[in-house]
């Protein structure tokens, strides 16, 4: 794909502050005369915000993690197809709470899917598109789960799984440290947000070279 805008993810475990860290990111590109797009996964179109509902409700019960991942990747190959690509196509800069990293922690490592067959189907569905900084942010895990206040079905699972998502973000950033940038998020939101800008800034300036 020939792509002309950034692609920049926000990851990290639950609380951490991604949507709320997202929305501020966006307002601060655009208010620079930057074009913008926030979306998040599962979601972003109207079959992944079915599926979201499935994955999150806890009326679903106990998914099998295989079920989880298959169902993730559906929802992300539409985003991507219907919504991403285009908007990287044509130049702007698409932030996204949630991708593949996700996938790989989530059902993953921490969810006993197995990390090949995680990495295979994402390699399926993401074909040759891949971030260009994410930013993990991170905090720990009784303190993210305390900003919680109605834990959907993913957020309720046992303590000892989201201890196993945050040391599998953390194993990957250190795996991939040209792509992914780990910010405190257990600081006051201004700061985590100026840590953020100052993350995504060598990438700002080649778009803008752009």
């Amino acid at each position: 794909m020939r792509k002309q805008g950034i692609f920049i993810t926000l990851e990290g475990p639950e609380g951490a502050g991604k949507s709320t860290q997202g929305r501020r990111l966006t307002g601060w590109l655009r208010r620079r005369g930057m074009r913008v797009l926030f979306t998040r996964e599962p979601g972003g179109t109207r079959v992944g915000q079915k599926l979201r509902r499935i994955l999150l409700d806890h009326r679903s019960g106990k998914l099998d993690p295989l079920v989880e991942l298959c169902l993730y990747e559906a929802s992300r190959k539409i985003l991507m197809d219907q919504v991403i690509r285009p908007a990287l196509r044509s130049g702007r800069i698409v932030i996204l709470d949630r991708f593949q990293d996700s996938t790989w922690v989530y059902q993953g490592w921490a969810g006993g899917c197995g990390l090949k067959l995680v990495e295979e189907l994402g390699r399926a569905v993401m074909g040759d598109l891949a971030p260009d900084r994410t930013i993990v942010l991170d905090l720990p895990v009784k303190k993210g789960l305390a900003r919680v206040r109605h834990p959907n079905r993913m957020e309720a699972k046992p303590l000892a799984f989201h201890e196993k998502v945050r040391q599998g973000y953390l194993t990957l950033a250190r795996r991939q440290p040209q792509r992914i940038r780990v910010v405190r998020a257990d600081q006051p939101p201004a700061k985590v947000q100026q840590e953020i800008r100052k993350a995504i800034q060598d990438v700002l300036e080649k778009y803008r070279r752009k």
